[in-house]
């Protein structure tokens, strides 16, 4: 795992502080570590929602190919 200096604002910092301390996370590496995975997470989704609605639009065009999304 590679190391790196990060800059946040206080308020921030406080609330990871307080996910310590309520035991949700072990330390603030592992809460940056989560949120930034959660973020990643949260980015494929938007991206195949995305290709989704794509497909669903195809659907509508080419219906003896796909089922419209609606019509689920």
């Amino acid at each position: 795992m590679a190391q790196v200096q990060v800059r946040i604002p206080e308020e921030l910092l406080e609330k990871i502080d307080e996910w310590i301390r309520e035991g949700k996370y072990k330390s603030r590496s592992e809460a940056i570590r989560h949120i930034l995975m959660l973020y990643e997470e949260k980015e494929k989704t938007k991206e195949f929602y995305r290709m989704l609605v794509e497909k669903s639009r195809e659907a509508k065009k080419n219906t003896e190919d796909l089922i419209p999304l609606d019509e689920i």
